[in-house]
């Protein structure tokens, strides 16, 4: 099965659209619902299950969520309702909409998409990709491996939390003009490249759709900088790869390998003897 349901739970909204995963492309319009106040679980489940019965497709579902996500649990919630910390929400959206249901960290999913069918396609190397929106979030992938929940935006620049100071957000409380914020972010991409020499970072989110107007503003020593290609569906594709397969969970637990039983070795024989030889034959 190559067309799976993917749906990225974000701060304002959560989208839902149906996508071939063999080319990344959306098989339908793409369906958006307010995300509810709070976003508690109970709520944001409720809006997951009307994605779900609307498309109304077989088979996995994929479903980003804005935090750490290892093993189908959620283990922070920054912009969400403090109850997401330690819920197994795979469970929770299993059991809901009765699909099988594949959780992964919305910035990891995006990056797996970009890396894949995006500006990242064809890149044998280090990529990471960047989503500048309420937060930061970060994608590091390696190769096309995944190294998941990085949560780079909450590194620190001396006394500045990166998310905090540098965000889309922060571009709009502090009524920066896109110079500005770019001297921002470029403070912050030096600091990225000085840790991780990424071949190639890949600037996401919302600012992404607005690129002629930083682009030209953030320049690197050594890695290359480019925008974003897939724009707002970069998570809905990621979350529907996970879900279908064609992307090993990277939280997942490694299989054992169960050692051979040890074989005990057949007694040797000993070698027969022969009798002794009479006197004088």
């Amino acid at each position: 099965m190559s067309v799976i349901l993917g749906i990225d739970i974000g701060g304002s909204g959560i989208k839902g659209a149906p996508v071939d995963t063999r080319t990344g492309q959306l098989t339908a319009e793409r369906r958006r619902i307010p995300t509810p106040e709070g976003a508690a679980p109970d709520d944001v489940k409720r809006v997951v299950q009307q994605l779900v019965e609307h498309f109304g497709l077989p088979g996995p579902v994929g479903v980003t969520f804005p935090g750490i996500v290892q093993r189908g649990h959620t283990l922070s919630a920054a912009n969400v309702h403090p109850d997401w910390v330690g819920l197994n929400a795979d469970a929770l959206f299993t059991d809901a909409t009765g699909h099988d249901v594949h959780l992964i960290n919305d910035a990891d999913a995006a990056g797996l998409a970009e890396a894949r069918f995006g500006a990242g396609q064809g890149e044998d190397g280090t990529v990471l990709v960047l989503t500048f929106g309420t937060g930061i979030g970060s994608a590091l992938i390696h190769r096309g491996v995944l190294i998941p929940n990085t949560e780079l935006g909450h590194l620190w620049l001396r006394d500045k939390h990166a998310e905090t100071w540098a965000s889309d957000r922060a571009r709009e409380r502090d009524d920066l003009n896109w110079k500005q914020w770019s001297k921002r972010a470029c403070t912050y991409l030096q600091h990225l490249e000085l840790l991780f020499s990424p071949d190639l970072f890949i600037i996401g989110g919302g600012i992404s759709k607005k690129a002629e107007k930083w682009q030209g503003h953030l320049k690197l020593d050594r890695s290359r900088v480019v925008p974003a290609r897939l724009l707002n569906e970069a998570g809905i594709i990621g979350a529907a790869m996970m879900a279908a397969g064609t992307v090993p969970d990277p939280t997942a637990p490694a299989e054992r390998t169960t050692p051979a039983e040890p074989t005990t070795p057949a007694p040797r024989k000993s070698p027969a003897r022969r009798a002794p030889r009479k006197a004088g034959s």
